[in-house]
């Protein structure tokens, strides 16, 4: 069993995936598209790779506000939530992903990639921490 991590924003969606064994994950590509409209593609491309890793169940970041208040970025990616589950037949979770891309650009930082190059990777990473979050979640919810 392995679990798709995605970070849904309006010209990307940074993709990772989890071992086996639930316990770490792995960032897998950033899907772009020319448009924010345009999901098709974008779509298809998930499929592709929740066929290629056996994936399972789909945790999807939620992007509320800090203050915890749902806004526009929430309806559009329960949309995309909603469209996934449809074709992939999959559950979509909602994981609340405030900071993650905080978390991933520090991270970048620390590493010394430089920044006019972290926009590049910042939503792979994002997708990253989402995923490990759940993750982990999963895990001590067992113990």
């Amino acid at each position: 069993m392995r679990i798709l991590g995605l970070d849904f924003g309006s010209k990307t969606v940074g993709v990772a995936v989890s071992d086996e064994l639930l316990i770490t994950a792995q960032g897998v590509e950033i899907v772009r598209r020319k448009s924010p409209s345009k999901l098709r593609q974008t779509l298809a491309r998930i499929e592709e790779i929740i066929a290629e890793y056996k994936v399972d169940r789909i945790v999807l970041g939620y992007p509320k506000n800090m203050n915890n208040t749902e806004g526009e970025r929430c309806e559009k990616t329960k949309e995309f939530g909603d469209m996934l589950a449809k074709r992939t037949g999959l559950e979509v979770i909602y994981w609340d992903e405030r900071l993650t891309t905080v978390a991933a650009d520090r991270s970048m930082m620390e590493t010394g990639i430089r920044r006019e190059n972290r926009k590049e990777f910042v939503d792979e990473i994002a997708a990253i921490f989402i995923l490990q979050g759940y993750l982990d979640y999963l895990s001590n919810s067992r113990s």
